[in-house]
């Protein structure tokens, strides 16, 4: 390796510019705190990043928070789906878990995104600003830290040289397979469920009326997403052996497949885009921060998308992370302070560590297609729709919103 030419020091430098990296950087800024982005992938592909299949399920707590970054408003409007109601469903069994966001008093349980408008808003936000600093072709390579500051080493093209990037403050946004973290000594706790989620928009026939269903059947799962106008976001998760032969279909074969999947409750289906296929792997980090170091984002937490919180809590810690520096440096502290992003590291947890277990907990238990825990799926439908307190909490806690006032 090249020695590292060092570049001068930053308040915040933060390791990838996808959505949770951007948002952070836009909150700071809005925080009065400067920060420098490095990103592995070249800046132009940030500008008008492709459809990739992926539809965020956002939460109250979610909007509110892009509305205070100003990212909600520079959505296409027409392009946000509210999820007015959802229907969970298992296999042959007739019960069926509904939860209504009108029977609490609200317009929506949450609302539908695509993720490439999400991420060409941060990106059009935070170039916009003078206080984040931008810088593409950069893989990192080290990480280090002193007393006084923690940095990383980047490399750019072959052939280029190798730069220091110093900063009071590091933080690792580069996905749930991160290298920062594993650079700065950080493991993750990871839970491969041998499962692939083939996404594809999906046109059809009947209005889906705003109601997101998530169907667990037996052999796969299948989630159909409202979207603006006659159009759903289908997640299909299969065995991932089982993948390759969902991709080979042709388009008009795989709508067929998906309508009878769905029991034809929709109509006639077409595909509205290309289909992509995802690993699902669910990664939590043994720590969210270290001095001068933090983690946000899938890089902290990486969530089996079924209860649709992964971005959400990247956005939740991106929040409470940004008024915890906020505050140090209004009262004169130094932002890479070892106690002060424990007590940050901690609160995340809190939030983000009950809801991971028990959505890995669901997912086994409504993957598991043996008898007994066929009965047990069933039990617990019949239990959580026959008690409406319950219900509630749950609806509560999945969206990120409090109880209406009556």
């Amino acid at each position: 390796m090249n020695t590292p030419q060092d570049t001068s020091i930053a308040d915040v430098l933060i390791v990838g510019a996808g959505p949770a990296g951007l948002a952070f950087a836009i909150a700071l800024a809005q925080a009065g705190i400067a920060s420098s982005v490095l990103e592995q992938a070249p800046l132009a592909s940030l500008v008008d990043p492709p459809e990739d299949g992926r539809d965020i399920a956002l939460t109250h707590r979610a909007r509110r928070i892009l509305e205070g970054l100003g990212l909600w408003q520079a959505l296409p409007a027409d392009e946000i789906a509210p999820l007015r109601c959802a229907q969970v469903s298992d296999g042959a069994s007739p019960w069926v878990l509904p939860f209504d966001a009108q029977s609490d008093g609200h317009e929506a349980l949450g609302w539908l995104v695509p993720n490439h408008r999400i991420r060409a808003a941060c990106h059009a936000l935070a170039s916009a600003l003078p206080q984040v600093r931008l810088q593409g072709d950069a893989r990192a390579v080290a990480f280090g830290r002193d007393a006084d500051s923690a940095w990383v080493d980047t490399v750019g093209p072959e052939g280029a040289a190798t730069t220091r990037h110093r900063a009071r403050l590091v933080v690792a946004a580069d996905s749930r397979f991160s290298a920062v973290r594993r650079l700065a000594g950080i493991g993750a706790r990871m839970l491969d469920f041998g499962r692939t989620a083939i996404v594809c928009r999906m046109g059809h026939e009947q209005d889906h009326a705003g109601v997101a269903h998530e169907c667990f059947r037996y052999g796969n799962t299948l989630a159909m997403l409202p979207m603006a106008g006659r159009q759903s976001s289908a997640v299909l998760t299969v065995r991932s052996n089982e993948a390759p032969g969902w991709l080979a279909l042709t388009d008009d074969e795989f709508a067929q497949r998906l309508a009878e999947q769905f029991g034809h409750r929709l109509g006639t289906m077409h595909t509205n885009g290309q289909r992509h296929a995802y690993p699902l792997v669910a990664t939590y980090a043994h720590r969210f921060a270290d001095p001068r170091f933090a983690l946000v984002g899938d890089a902290a937490v990486g969530m089996h998308p079924v209860t649709a919180h992964g971005y959400n809590f990247g956005l939740y810690g991106i929040e409470r992370l940004a008024a915890t520096l906020k505050a140090a440096r209004q009262a004169g502290r130094d932002l890479g302070d070892a106690g002060l992003l424990q007590r940050w590291a901690d609160e995340h947890r809190r939030t983000t560590l009950p809801i991971y277990l028990g959505t890995n907990a669901i997912v086994r238990l409504f993957t598991d297609d043996r008898a007994p825990a066929r009965a047990a799926r069933t039990a617990v439908l019949r239990l959580a729709s026959g008690i409406a307190p319950l219900k509630s909490a749950i609806t509560r806690q999945l969206t990120g919103r409090p109880a209406a006032a009556r």
